[in-house]
């Protein structure tokens, strides 16, 4: 278990295991690539971000990945890997994200993103993205470092 703290200065805590926090989670985040590149998102308000969101009723978390990727970039995965969980103790409330890594096969073109305006492909992510103005505070603290090093791994490289 990793604890850390978020942009915003709340607790974080992630782990590679299978659902340490809650076998009912209320949120996904989904690392995806795309021919070789990263597939992100630009959210209207918050920048560019991995897609992600809430579970809405009735729905898996996975069944949710494959849906927010596809409202937020267009694209259809082909393979989703669970990756972990993280928890994040806001002022406010409590947050608990499953985080997948996605293999996507296609990205047709959509007439909607929702709340953002589609995808965006990257070669590389920056390695001191969080002080990158364009980027979501999403992609700002050490969830997105640790999980970026799984799936590298996954990917051989």
């Amino acid at each position: 278990m990793l604890t850390f703290r978020d942009y915003y200065n709340n607790e974080i805590q992630l782990s590679f295991q299978d659902h340490p926090f809650s076998g009912n989670p209320k949120n996904v985040w989904v690392i995806c690539r795309y021919n070789n590149q990263w597939l992100l998102t630009k959210h209207k308000d918050r920048g560019l971000e991995f897609p992600g969101g809430k579970i809405e009723l009735g729905e898996t978390p996975e069944q949710a990945a494959h849906r927010e990727v596809m409202e937020e970039t267009g694209g259809v995965i082909t393979k989703l890997h669970y990756l972990g969980q993280y928890h994040v103790a806001g002022k406010a409330n409590q947050v608990v994200k499953n985080v997948y890594f996605a293999e996507v096969g296609s990205l047709p073109k959509q007439e909607t993103y929702y709340e953002t305006e589609g995808p965006v492909l990257l070669d590389s992510i920056p390695k001191d993205v969080k002080y990158h103005k364009g980027y979501s505070f999403i992609m700002k603290d050490d969830v997105l470092t640790h999980c970026l090093k799984k799936v590298k791994g996954m990917l051989g490289k």
